[in-house]
């Protein structure tokens, strides 16, 4: 009973935790490590100890994996020299650096132990990083550098803290060091890329959905024991068989078993990261309780706890500086990847939060080691310290340096044109597949269908959302009043009980999903008006006729005379480039762009609506 309502207690703290922070507008991580920490101190909270095995097998491996799954392998390899230099070599840098540091502050402990702090304290948690990230809007290869190097670098720290506590435990050489090293981070990709193998063939064949969603489930322990078992990192294997199902989950069929994947797995995210900052706040009265009759003394232990953390501080700066802009002092390198802007690696400088893992692999330490307490307090005071000093001013170091995010309209115009290459595809199956037989009606509306949604994206373009909703956003709001209602009828007629459950279940789980895919469509249209920046695209010659297109001054007042003529509704202005010719796009009534390019065969036309500079070619259906 007690642990059902410690979990209990626990989930409702986190839901109401999330729900204020982002009401507040607050960092939910730190929020909640906040109340962690007043709960700690609560006569009626027993004393809470975190068991390093459940946050190294229980909590770890769904994290890294859930994270795997959203990361983009392409990313991860365009960007895999940034990733590598923080993951790899600023962890092993801050190993040193930060033992060494220690030892000079502790001389009565061993230098073994100080490295194994260094080891613990070296992994930055991208979990509360790249949450921030995201909601200020950084550019995405910072996020996608922050959650690459999450992904790695605790499989290298743990490394190094096994090679550490070796050395404490008896004399190691530094062969054996570079042999563990090599066989935990060796085998940890293979077995990781043979439980990949395994479980997409094996997912591949599964065609109920349950049953393919547990297999996703349990997928983070398929890679990670098999790879402890061997004494490879099972942390990397994680990270592989992630990576690897992520890119080519898409191309696998069964598309309600990726809707159910995606659906649990951000629950299961939802709850693991933020009982994390939750634990460890919450163990913050047992750390400190530990280390009252050290004999290094209070004043000492607190000085020290204060310069180690300053030293954490200062060493990210040091390592990413150098590491960004010395390898392009090569000229290949420079060539392939220009440096980016100092503000970048201010930035990933920052953005060096601690989190559960430090304390989790802090616990990992031996028992009987002396002054234990004080080194499980310093990584306590790591933590927090890191997170309420960097995760406080991260935003406001995002806003001082004027660092731009994604444009939100120029992903809403380079989804339009994903998706009018989608369909476009797709109609040309169609008149592959259909024969004469096939009803004229059905073949309609077939392409009205698959139409609709390319119309859907382009409406998102060029039309402030204060003005009038566009015809599919029009559309989405009367389908889902008419969905209540059908809702509403099919309930009542539960009542009666004249059907059978089963038959009602089916009804129901069939308009959940239209109208899941209408709040999907009506999210992107709130958040279509957010981002800045003027001209959505740069010209950018994709094709001949978009290179050869010659410029043409946009004219005060533009509009559509075909829509006034007719007296149909404009819903985005295009101008014709080869003659001045303006229409509306596919989504107005009138369709007079397409119109007038199937008249004249002029094939470029240009968006002329405010901020935006983007061209469309009719004839290669591509966008420039």
């Amino acid at each position: 009973m007690e642990i059902a309502l410690g979990i209990l207690a626990l989930v409702a703290v986190i839901c109401a935790g999330s729900a204020l922070g982002r009401k507040l507008n607050i960092s939910v991580p730190l929020l909640l490590v906040l109340a962690g920490v007043a709960g700690s101190f609560l006569p009626f909270v027993p004393p809470i100890e975190l068991n390093p095995e459940l946050v190294l097998v229980g909590l770890l491996p769904p994290l890294l994996y859930a994270a795997a799954l959203r990361t983009s392998l392409f990313d991860f390899r365009s960007n895999r020299r940034a990733i590598g230099l923080l993951s790899v070599g600023y962890v092993i840098f801050g190993t040193v650096t930060v033992g060494f540091v220690v030892w000079w502050l502790f001389p009565e402990i061993p230098l073994a132990a100080a490295f194994a702090l260094g080891a613990v304290l070296a992994p930055p948690d991208a979990v509360a990083a790249t949450a921030i990230a995201r909601k200020v809007g950084m550019p995405r290869r910072i996020v996608t550098i922050l959650e690459g190097e999450s992904l790695v670098n605790d499989a290298t720290a743990l490394i190094c803290l096994r090679a550490a506590i070796a050395a404490i435990a008896g004399s190691v050489s530094a062969a054996e060091i570079a042999g563990g090293f090599l066989l935990a981070a060796g085998g940890g990709v293979v077995v990781g890329l043979a439980a990949a193998y395994v479980l997409t063939e094996l997912r591949k064949r599964i065609r109920n959905v349950p049953i393919n969603t547990s297999t996703s489930l349990v997928a983070p322990l398929v890679a990670y024991l098999p790879a402890e078992a061997i004494h490879a990192s099972g942390v990397l294997s994680v990270v592989v068989t992630g990576l690897v199902m992520g890119t080519k989950a898409p191309s696998m069929p069964n598309g309600a078993a990726r809707l159910s994947q995606r659906s649990n797995w951000n629950t299961v995210q939802f709850l693991l990261e933020n009982t994390v900052f939750l634990l460890i706040g919450l163990q913050v009265r047992t750390i400190i309780d530990g280390v009252q009759d050290d004999s290094l003394g209070a004043a000492r232990i607190w000085a020290g706890c204060a310069i180690i953390l300053l030293a954490v501080l200062v060493l990210r700066p040091v390592w990413v500086f150098p590491a960004t802009y010395l390898p392009r002092l090569i000229p290949a390198v420079q060539r392939n990847d220009p440096a980016p802007p100092w503000q970048f690696a201010a930035i990933v400088s920052w953005a060096g939060m601690r989190g559960v893992v430090t304390l989790a692999a802090v616990l990992v330490l031996p028992p009987d080691l002396e002054h234990r307490s004080v080194l499980i307090l310093v990584a306590l005071v790591v933590v927090g310290g890191t997170l309420a000093l960097q995760g406080l001013t991260l935003p406001a170091l995002v806003r001082v340096l004027r660092v731009q995010g994604p444009d939100q309209r120029e992903d809403a115009l380079n989804q339009a044109s994903l998706m009018q290459l989608a369909t476009a595809a797709g109609v040309a199956r169609l008149q592959e597949l259909r024969t004469d037989d096939d009803p004229p009606e059905v073949v309609a509306m077939l392409k009205r269908r698959t139409q609709e949604r390319g119309l859907a994206a382009w409406e998102r373009l060029g039309r402030p959302s204060s003005e009038a909703a566009t015809p599919s956003e029009r559309y989405a709001r009367l389908r889902l009043a008419m969905l209540e209602a059908e809702r509403a009828k099919v309930l009542e007629l539960r009542r009666g009980g004249e059907y059978a459950q089963e038959v009602l279940s089916d009804v129901l789980d069939r308009l959940d999903v239209e109208e899941s895919m209408l709040d999907l469509a009506l999210d992107e249209v709130d958040t279509s008006g957010e981002g800045g920046g003027e001209g959505i695209a740069r010209p950018g010659g994709v094709c001949g006729h978009i290179e050869s297109a010659p410029p043409r001054e946009v004219p005060r007042d533009a509009y559509c005379a075909a829509c006034r003529q007719e007296g149909t509704t404009t819903v985005h202005l295009r101008m014709c480039l080869a003659c001045g010719q303006v229409g509306c796009c596919d989504s107005s009534p009138g369709t007079h762009a397409s119109k007038h390019f199937r008249a004249t065969g002029h094939p470029v036309m240009r968006s002329i609506e405010p901020g935006e500079e983007w061209r469309w070619c009719y004839q290669d259906d591509l966008l420039g």
